[in-house]
């Protein structure tokens, strides 16, 4: 879909906003991948980890907050 030419130069807030933040804050998207990679982006777990850990789970019941009785 196609806008007219008066919309073309159209600038939402939002947008206004992270440019401005960009300008203010050069260092922030290079700050965001080093946080970004400590929390996501880790070494695949070998196979050996992952039975350990597969086997070393507990199955949880259906119902959590239900007592066997």
């Amino acid at each position: 879909m196609k806008f007219s030419k008066q919309f073309s130069m159209y600038e939402s807030d939002h947008t206004k906003f992270i440019n401005s933040l960009r300008q203010q804050k050069p260092g922030l998207e290079e700050r965001q991948r080093q946080g970004r990679s400590l929390l996501w982006d880790k070494e695949p777990t070998p196979l050996s980890e992952q039975e350990r850990i597969k086997a070393s789970t507990v199955k949880q019941q259906a119902y959590v907050y239900q007592n066997k009785v």
